[in-house]
């Protein structure tokens, strides 16, 4: 079944995201950087909580190895109340929050790849603020 997730940086950016329900988080968190256009250069993690500050939280990282073998389909539905969200680079802290659509999950169609970003407003974040073009190489 293909299941269609909204992922929300603030109220800077989201994209709705279709994959197929046995997508695990550490796909689910590729299809991300690939939509932000983000470097897969730092440390990640996923976690349901009440909020993204909660320290009440149930955590998807490497250290537990949940990462590599939930699967969507198994994520929803979420406790009441609770989130998932997904935190990429520890020191910067990008911090998305990430919905199940209320589209219902379908069948796959013929000839699509999954995942797929079907839709997305707002501006794309910059992973790095500098424009290395703007100050020339680095030494």
């Amino acid at each position: 079944m293909i299941y269609t997730l909204k992922v929300k940086l603030g109220s800077i950016w989201s994209a709705d995201i279709e994959l197929m329900g046995q997508t695990t988080l550490e796909e689910l968190h590729l299809a991300i950087q690939a939509a932000v256009d983000f470097d897969n250069d730092h440390l990640y993690a996923f976690f349901v909580a009440r909020n993204d500050r909660s320290s009440s939280r149930v955590n998807y990282d490497d250290e537990n190895g949940r990462i590599y073998h939930t699967q969507i389909a198994n994520m929803f539905p979420l406790p009441p109340k609770n989130h998932l969200f997904y935190l990429f680079d520890y020191g910067d802290y990008w911090i998305f929050k990430i919905f199940k659509s209320r589209k219902a999950p379908h069948e796959p169609v013929d000839g699509v790849d999954y995942p797929r970003v079907v839709k997305e407003s707002g501006e794309k974040p910059v992973q790095y603020g500098i424009d290395e073009d703007e100050f020339g190489e680095y030494e």
